[in-house]
This record gives structure tokens, C-alpha cells and sequence, in this order.
């Protein structure tokens, strides 16, 4: 994946729904042997007990438990949301994007004011006055005013929202599948290489 000139992606899990696309992404990051900063609120954690497994221990003292996630090799770290001495919350701290998946309509909307409240968000102010790829995958319906304002203004501060709305013209068979095509579509646009699907046009 040249365009991200092999950097450390920054993913970011928020308290929205849909916590089952992050971990799809970061099992494909992982094959794909992307470095990564792995961020997730204490209400992206709660989101996942309640989505995916009760049982597991998500965070450890405010960060990501690397295993819980599936994350078992070395190109992966995690980070505290206090932790504002991490590598991504400075301009100087080189990454090739960040993907906060899902996005909750509270995230979006600190971002858009431009409030630094957590490493999260932090992180994502960075990438948007560096002008780095910052892609919010928005979780949540039906959307008010505010939500499409908040959303509008991210837009023109250069991020890219990519909603987690899976298309099904290639015929999913599993929630996998679609969930994997949203992967590809996110994958897309931090400019990596993957073979989640064909583009368009290839496939026939």
C-alpha cells in the first residue's frame, strides 16, 4: 500500500453501535501486517461487552487489551485515553490515517467543535490539521439536523465519512461479507491494498 508509505494507522472505537466492524477491520489490518495504534472509549468497551462477549476483558486500566481484540503480534499498541504523551497526539507523530469505527454522534460532534476532551479525539484533531486521512464511519439512525451539520463540517475540515451502510449487490452471504465490504470501502480510502472484493467492472 504505497499511498500510506507504510505508516501506523491509528483506529479508534467509540460508544456507537456497530463495534463488530472494528474488530473486522483490525483482523484484516492485522493480515495485512499494518501497524497500529488501537484506541477504545470505556463506552466503545461497553459496546462491545454488550454486542460481541460479556465475558472478555476489553480494557485494562483505560486501554485496549490487545488479545480481546485478536490482536496477537507486534504491530499493534494500545493507548489510554489520558495518554496524550502517545505518538498520535502530536503533529510530529507520523501516521498514515485513522479510522474511528463506529463513530458515535457524540465523537462526531466534539470533533466539529473542535474539543480535544480524550486521546480519540485528540488524535483526530491532529489529523485534520496535518491534513491526514480521517475516516468516520457514523453509526446511527435515523439522523437529526445537528448530526448532519456536525458531520457536514467534519466533511469540509476534510475527513471522510463513510457510514456503515453495506451494500448487497454482491449477494453477502454472512454478516462477515458485509461487513467486509465496508472494510474494503474504508481500506479504499486510506489508499491499501486488499482483496475483499474486485472493483467494479473486474468482477464480470
Amino acid at each position: 500500500y504505497c499511498a500510506m508509505k507504510h505508516r501506523r494507522l491509528v483506529i479508534a472505537i467509540t460508544g456507537a453501535s456497530g463495534s463488530f466492524y472494528a474488530l473486522r477491520l483490525l483482523h484484516h489490518l492485522q493480515l495485512l501486517k499494518v501497524d497500529m495504534d488501537l484506541l477504545c472509549s470505556s463506552a466503545g468497551a461497553e459496546v462491545l461487552s454488550r454486542e460481541i462477549d460479556r465475558e472478555k476483558t476489553w480494557l485494562e486500566g483505560g486501554v485496549a487489551k490487545l488479545e480481546s481484540f485478536g490482536l496477537t503480534d507486534s504491530h499493534a499498541r494500545g493507548f489510554g485515553p489520558r495518554d496524550f504523551g502517545a505518538p498520535c497526539a502530536s503533529g510530529t507523530g507520523l501516521v498514515g490515517g485513522m479510522v474511528i469505527i463506529p463513530a458515535s454522534m457524540g465523537t462526531v460532534g466534539r470533533l466539529a467543535a473542535g474539543i480535544s476532551s480524550n486521546l480519540i479525539e485528540r488524535a483526530a484533531d491532529v489529523c485534520l490539521k496535518e491534513k491526514r486521512p480521517l475516516i468516520v464511519v457514523a453509526r446511527e439512525t435515523p439522523l437529526s439536523t445537528i448530526h448532519l451539520r456536525n458531520m457536514l463540517t467534519l466533511a469540509e475540515a476534510g475527513a471522510t465519512i463513510l457510514p456503515a451502510s453495506p451494500g448487497f449487490y454482491r449477494q453477502p452471504q454472512s454478516i462477515d461479507d458485509l461487513a467486509d465490504q465496508l472494510c474494503g470501502k474504508i481500506l479504499d480510502s486510506l489508499g491499501v491494498d486488499h482483496d475483499l472484493f474486485l472493483p467494479w467492472g473486474d468482477d464480470v
